[in-house]
């Protein structure tokens, strides 16, 4: 079931929110609701994928509760090295089966093996958990130790179940004590709603629309047809914008159903594409995962804590890993050690001193970007020479009509010059009759606009 489908938007997001506020008063009841519309939810998937979560809920909530009770470091040990085997088995068996056999010059038939959706983000989500009760200690995890429905509630919340932000469980948890009908209520739903339509006009208005002009581009370079250097300029900049619209759409449409139902999740995006540096910009692009990899992953390998060669091998295996985090692929391995090598570049041009014209700081970084996106599209690094080549001018400079050029250059300024969503919906705009009538306007538009479509599903949820 997608957000930006009409089964969600028309019967389970309003059936859950009655049920949901049906039962606001009392607190086991509205969490009943929650976790079972978000196993619902789930389910409607693939049923196939629930004991899989399931499994690794009861898991990892037993693992926690042992670990609080006998103190012994063994048990978060094992759950994280658990998870991790889940996530190998599930996500990696094939891609590290088939890179052996071509390193030795055999052939590997996949096993059939089921991807369960969102399992990157449950995983990690998990991982994050245990790996705070190991770091902090069993003081820490005896303050911490929930109950089986709270803990259902965190992991399976599902708003944020198949494509994040990465909550972490002291961000999320307490707030399920809060009464849910308070002053603030009509004004957490009108405001979630916002944010919601905000998110849906990115993924369903600009998202979709501009992958018109995306796909057939690296569908044509990776059949093997040269693009020219207009086209390749345009799949890779259509490409930087699709994304961005598409999983910050996602992120705010999480977020404001979390609001609708009295919850705050952490922001996910702040203007990315405004970044004056690499740092900058992982600073602003799917934050939740930049502070896991950095938390659990860049600070454990010494982070900056000895010395500058170190911490530049340490950014580089962050990266590497992170990339390897986002699909089985030697593709998008490259791309996340490219964004380490561009960190570590970044580090040593601030510890020389050297200062750029912020203007210059962000085109260069823009481009950057922009040539880490083509190796993240393409399926294979044929296809990204292909298109890195032409945008080079290797085939000359050509031309392209561009498809939905409107919606092309309204996304440009949207992503350069607009807010960012959380200001818009949170701070900038304040609730007020007049607003409801075109903000109701385009969600009917909007029903129309998936209604005649076939559903794309969001690009992380390849992940």
């Amino acid at each position: 079931m997608l957000f930006n489908s009409q089964l969600f938007l028309l019967v389970f997001l309003p059936v859950t929110l009655i049920a949901f506020y049906a039962a606001a008063r009392h607190r086991t009841a509205r969490q009943l609701v929650l976790v079972g519309a978000s196993l619902a939810f789930y389910a409607a998937w693939n049923w196939r994928f629930l004991p899989v979560l399931l499994g690794l809920l009861f898991l990892n909530w037993w693992i926690g509760r042992r670990y609080a009770e006998t103190g012994r470091n063994g048990w978060p040990v094992a759950g994280i090295v658990l998870n991790l085997l889940v996530l190998a088995v599930f996500k990696y068996a094939n891609f590290l089966a088939g890179s052996l056999a071509a390193l030795f010059g055999t052939t590997h038939r996949p096993w059939a093996i089921i991807l369960p959706l969102g399992i990157s983000f449950f995983v990690f989500q998990k991982i994050s958990y245990l790996a705070d009760l190991r770091m902090r200690g069993p003081d820490y995890a005896r303050a911490h130790r929930y109950g089986l429905l709270d803990f259902s509630e965190f992991v399976t919340f599902f708003p944020a179940l198949v494509a994040g932000p990465l909550v972490r469980h002291d961000e999320i948890i307490p707030q399920f004590e809060r009464p849910v009908l308070t002053g603030e209520t009509a004004e957490n739903l009108s405001r979630g709603a916002m944010l919601f339509l905000i998110g849906l006009v990115k993924k369903a208005g600009i998202a979709d629309t501009i992958s018109v002009i995306c796909d057939p581009l690296f569908a044509q370079a990776a059949a093997g047809t040269a693009l020219n250097g207009a086209e390749a300029w345009a799949a890779a900049g259509s490409y930087t914008l699709q994304i961005f619209f598409d999983f910050s759409g996602y992120s705010d449409m999480a977020l404001g159903l979390a609001l609708m139902f009295g919850l705050r999740l952490p922001v996910n995006f702040d203007v990315p594409y405004r970044a004056t540096s690499i740092r900058d910009f992982w600073r602003r692009w799917h934050i939740t995962l930049s502070r896991f990899l950095r938390d659990y992953l860049y600070i454990p390998l010494g982070g900056n804590r000895r010395g500058q060669a170190r911490q530049i091998a340490n950014l580089v295996v962050t990266m590497l890993l992170g990339g390897l985090w986002h699909g089985a692929a030697w593709t998008f391995v490259a791309w996340g050690g490219l964004h380490g090598l561009g960190l570590a570049a970044n580090h040593l041009w601030q510890r020389a001193g050297l200062r750029m014209p912020p203007v210059l700081g962000w085109l260069c970084t823009l481009l950057f970007v922009m040539i880490g996106w083509v190796l993240f599209r393409s399926p294979d690094f044929a296809t990204a020479w292909h298109v890195l080549r032409a945008m080079a001018f290797g085939n000359g400079i050509g031309h392209l009509h561009l498809r939905n050029a409107i919606v092309f250059w309204i996304a440009v300024g949207i992503a350069l010059l607009g807010p960012s969503s959380q200001d818009a919906a949170l701070r900038l705009l304040k609730p007020r009759p007049w607003i409801a009538v075109p903000a109701a306007g385009a969600f009917v538009f909007l029903l129309f606009l998936v209604g005649g479509r076939i559903p794309n599903a969001f690009i992380y949820f390849q992940f």
